[in-house]
């Protein structure tokens, strides 16, 4: 907690609003938020009377509500305007969606959710309160927190309220806003919709806020797996009932194995059993498997349903969920069923992936370093200045290097949306996954290598693969190896038949004309599709790097 000495400020530009119902406190928290924060302070129901030249409550005994609620949207717009303040709000400024709007554009705002027996004993008797001269204060207030809280809940920060001196309360917002930070931001712009990348910490409890704008009606089916269930499930349920949002969850079993027809077939029947409606919203909550088996679902459902991502491994959140590939393995390999389907909003929250293990984080890192890799080469020595720290914790690092993956990712996809390029463009995103795929496969989907693992190991070899054949120099192959060992990656095959891993690759979908097409290099940061690749030319660099 912060104490009375220390001084915080708000982001540059921005100001304070306050919201919630009569006799949360605004009024005397924000006078003292604004002498700590150094900022004027501002009543809107003060300034509006201020302006009329009469009481809130004989302006509505004039002219009505609907003339009062003009008015007061009039008066915020125009104070938030004027620069960084702290503004108290009425009670139902926050309900009219342009307000909203003006707010999120210029300020922070708060909710002071006070329960209504508090609410109750400050407002008792007090009869300049119009809306509760009309019954029971009671029951007013209470019907008033049902109809306006969900629309509170989208505030930017909630903080409880409670019968300690305001003092108190003053003192939690601030600690509240020390640690806030606006998300980062990716747009993914494409040729027929966009949606945003939002990364950042605690995302996760403020995504029914996030997604309320973003879904056509509020009605969510959360698909995940019985170990992400455990630790998110209720955190993400709790965010989507505060802003009014009805949920269903399906679950399925964790890890690859799930990736399959008939758990595809299992959720679909799932959702149709539900009731869906073109118009439900599909979550998926987990990693990579949940993603690709969830968006698939959604693709096919009623020919289409939206689609949310709220990745929770690092993998996922720099890699799978943005762009729109999903699908499920078929025996014959993987990911070869399945369709393009852009999800509406991806939500990265990183504060999640403190549940995951380190050796999660590192197959995730795989693929930050794969995007320096292929088009990035000041991405890549980033990676060998801050990696190490961003695995040990860093979590200024971490954001950062999810926000330039997906950035790095979100202009391929851009550039090439459905793969249809022939040389270049989204294939480039495979570096490392022919071979990567073929060493999954022969070790069992889930059962030995994670995909990042694998595909760290498919790295090395394509550059090696590169270097044999005169396109690069043979030091890059070493110097990627390295620093994959150095942060505990995987750099070579562990004994498995090169001519099992080349049968696997004859079934990859990246075969053209039955010719083996790899993603190659000139360099760092140079890749290149390159097809005709000979069968002994992998052979020797899989047999030169621990396969038999």
């Amino acid at each position: 907690m912060l104490n009375n000495t220390q001084q915080i400020a708000l982001p540059p530009g921005k100001s304070l609003v306050l919201v919630g119902l009569m006799g949360a406190g605004k009024t005397a928290i924000g006078k003292r938020l604004a002498a700590r924060l150094n900022l004027p302070f501002y009543d809107s129901d003060q300034e509006i009377e201020r302006a009329a030249g009469m009481t809130v409550a004989e302006i509505f005994a004039r002219h009505g509500e609907p003339h009062f609620r003009a008015g007061e949207k009039r008066v915020i717009e125009r104070l938030l305007a004027e620069g960084p303040i702290v503004l108290a709000t009425g009670g139902g400024a926050f309900m009219d969606g342009e307000t909203r709007e003006n707010v999120a554009r210029h300020a922070i705002s708060v909710w002071l959710n006070s329960p209504v027996p508090i609410l109750l004993n400050r407002v008792r008797g007090r009869t300049h309160r119009p809306l509760l001269n009309g019954g029971d204060p009671a029951e007013i207030l209470q019907r008033l927190l049902a109809v306006r809280g969900p629309v509170y809940a989208l505030a930017d920060l909630i903080i409880p309220g409670s019968e300690d001196p305001p003092d108190v309360t003053t003192q939690n917002v601030l600690d509240k806003i020390a640690t806030y930070a606006q998300p980062r931001r990716v747009a993914v712009k494409l040729s027929q919709t966009e949606y945003e990348v939002l990364i950042g910490p605690d995302l996760l409890n403020r995504a029914g806020a996030l997604m309320h704008k973003v879904i056509p009606q509020p009605r969510v089916v959360i698909i995940t797996d019985e170990t992400v269930a455990a630790l998110h499930l209720h955190t993400l349920q709790t965010s989507l009932e505060r802003v009014g949002i009805a949920h269903d969850t399906v679950r399925v079993k964790p890890g690859e194995a799930s990736k399959n027809v008939e758990t595809w077939s299992f959720v679909v029947s799932e959702l149709l059993s539900r009731k869906v409606d073109r118009h439900t919203t599909i979550i998926a909550l987990g990693g990579g498997v949940i993603g690709d088996l969830a968006g698939f679902a959604a693709a096919a459902t009623l020919r289409g349903l939206p689609f949310i991502q709220i990745p929770t491994t690092l993998l996922a959140q720099v890699d799978s969920s943005v762009g729109g590939k999903t699908g499920i393995n078929s025996p014959h390999g993987k990911n070869l069923i399945g369709a393009f389907h852009q999800p509406r909003l991806v939500l990265a929250d990183t504060s999640i992936l403190a549940s995951l293990p380190i050796r999660e984080w590192r197959a995730g890192y795989a693929e930050i370093v794969k995007a320096g890799l292929i088009a990035d080469a000041t991405l890549y020595a980033w990676c060998e200045a801050n990696g190490a720290a961003m695995l040990n914790g860093d979590a200024t690092l971490l954001a950062q290097a999810v926000e330039r993956a997906v950035a790095f990712k979100a202009a391929v996809v851009a550039d090439d949306e459905r793969e249809e390029k022939k040389n270049g463009g989204r294939a480039l995103l495979n570096l490392g996954h022919t071979f990567g795929h073929a060493l999954e496969a022969e070790t069992g989907y889930g059962n030995g290598l994670l995909h990042g693992e694998a595909v760290a190991i498919g790295i090395i070899l394509a550059t090696q693969l590169s270097a044999n054949l005169g396109f690069c120099p043979q030091e890059d192959s070493s110097r990627i190896a390295a620093h994959f060992a150095a942060v505990g990656l995987p750099t070579r095959i562990n004994a498995l038949p090169a001519e099992h891993l080349l049968a696997h690759m004859k079934q990859d979908k990246k075969m053209r004309g039955g010719s083996l097409t790899f993603i190659l290099t000139h360099g760092i940061g140079q890749a290149f599709t390159h097809a005709n690749v000979t069968e002994d030319a992998v052979r020797n660099v899989m047999l030169a790097n621990g396969a038999v």
